[in-house]
């Protein structure tokens, strides 16, 4: 296997919703998609739901192990995002851009927080420390906004 971690779009929507429905006891949707602020129900507050999708396939062969996967979770995302993480297994696909479809196992990972530069900056570190060591050509980020109760 070539290249890694961006499933197909068929995957990604499926992979989506199916966090989409597993977080909707989270919170209700922000009332207004338009403009600045989103207007929360009474109770929620209103944070970003990014979810990274990592292929675990690396161009020159391999797999990105169980052991290597969890020490990257554990000297990378986890202090990054200490308050609280879900890691979710998954199979995806995707065409990279010497054109070949890439299969492989993935790891998803969905970050609840409140909107700011610094989890802006640690998100991009997450990213890039992941690219480099397993010397992957992306890794899909998707960011909506969302209202939460804990």
């Amino acid at each position: 296997m070539k290249t890694t971690a961006i499933p197909s779009l068929a995957r990604t929507a499926l992979a989506a919703a199916l966090a989409a429905v597993a977080l909707a006891g989270c919170g209700s949707l922000p009332s207004s998609a338009a403009g600045g602020a989103k207007a929360c129900a009474s109770g929620f507050e209103t944070y970003e739901r990014d979810t990274l999708f990592f292929g675990r396939a690396i161009p020159t062969g391999g797999q990105v192990s169980d052991t290597e996967w969890t020490a990257f979770l554990d000297a990378t995302v986890t202090p990054a995002f200490p308050q609280g993480l879900t890691v979710i297994d998954a199979a995806g696909q995707w065409r990279g851009v010497s054109g070949d479809v890439v299969r492989e196992r993935s790891k998803l990972v969905v970050l609840l927080h409140p909107r700011s530069e610094k989890d802006d900056a640690a998100i991009a570190t997450i990213v890039g420390t992941y690219r480099q060591r397993f010397a992957q050509e992306a890794v899909l980020q998707e960011r909506q906004a969302v209202c939460v109760r804990f």
